[in-house]
């Protein structure tokens, strides 16, 4: 079944779940004020609690801190960065800012609520992509020197703390996607020299250190949502050409395009579309469902979004 489905219906179940579950493993909240799974004086009802079965069995391992603490802050203000989930820590991965926050790389340790610098990228880089595969991170493309798009490909090895280069993306870009299926990582779209939007779709082999060019995406784009389900790989939303407001919003538009790639037939197809049209958005899949999280609305930089929707294909 290829379905969506929006936040005003099913998927509200999902984080509210979560957040108590986690909440009540910590202990952290509010001083037993009602969670906002239940109001006060309220019951559950039969109704209320099917959805939420239904959801337990698709939730994410619940988080060692529960939403609702207040979690020590990123050490560098930054945006446009790439973020990653590697052996229980969170990596924070270059991005736009003062002084020298494009080469930074900070990892988060949920256990203790800390923060710690590792070793900084071997040049800034914002927009990029990264992934996490075989206990290494591999950051992707992105943009230096203001908005010059790159084709370097960078390792990260948590247990010597270092980096190194890999094999060049044959079509330099930012603000691209990248997923991983059976071991190799793809990278979707962005926008390359010239400021064009590119549908180039690229599968990079850890284990050769080789790259080979895939077919591209009928709709070029950049900023989308990109995760892979069930050995295939999903590109949704995005906008064009970065599309920066200078007073105002751009013209250009928004994407709800849903297209899947087959690595097996190296084709795409179009899938049903998102219900709302949004660029810079969030995903994971979950499951076997891809959830979709905020976004911009319109093009350019303002107009986010609470947004949260789903599809299984």
């Amino acid at each position: 079944m290829r379905s969506w489905w929006s936040s005003a219906r099913r998927l509200s179940v999902v984080p509210v779940l979560v957040a108590v579950t986690m909440a009540a493993a910590l202990g952290c909240g509010d001083g037993g004020q009602p969670t906002p799974a239940q109001a006060p004086g309220a019951e559950a009802t039969p109704e209320a609690a099917a959805p939420a079965a239904a959801s337990a069995a698709i939730a994410p391992a619940p988080s060692p801190v529960p939403a609702r603490c207040a979690l020590v802050p990123l050490p560098t203000p930054r945006s446009e960065v790439a973020t990653v989930a590697l052996d229980g820590r969170v990596y924070v991965i270059g991005g736009l800012g003062t002084g020298d926050a494009g080469v930074k790389v900070e990892a988060y340790d949920p256990a203790s609520d800390s923060w710690r610098a590792v070793a900084p990228l071997p040049q800034p880089i914002h927009h990029p992509a990264a992934v996490a595969l075989a206990g290494k991170i591999y950051v992707i493309g992105g943009f230096r020197d203001g908005f010059m798009p790159l084709n370097d490909v960078h390792e990260y090895d948590p247990a010597s703390d270092a980096w190194r280069r890999r094999a060049p993306l044959p079509t330099p870009r930012g603000a691209l996607g990248a997923a991983v299926i059976e071991g190799k990582i793809y990278a979707v779209g962005g926008v390359t020299i010239g400021g064009d939007n590119t549908g180039a779709t690229e599968v990079y082999d850890p284990a050769t250190d080789r790259r080979q060019v895939r077919a591209p995406m009928a709709v070029p784009r950049d900023h989308m949502a990109v995760a892979a389900v069930g050995g295939k790989l999903y590109a949704i939303g995005g906008r064009l050409r970065l599309n920066f407001p200078f007073g105002g919003e751009g013209a250009d538009r928004t994407f709800a395009e849903n297209e899947v790639y087959s690595p097996a037939t190296d084709t795409w197809q179009s899938a049903p579309p998102m219900p709302t049209a949004r660029h810079g958005l969030g995903s994971a899949a979950v499951g076997g469902t891809i959830y979709v999280t905020a976004g911009g609305l319109v093009p350019g930089g303002s107009a986010p979004s609470d947004r949260n929707e789903a599809f299984t294909p």
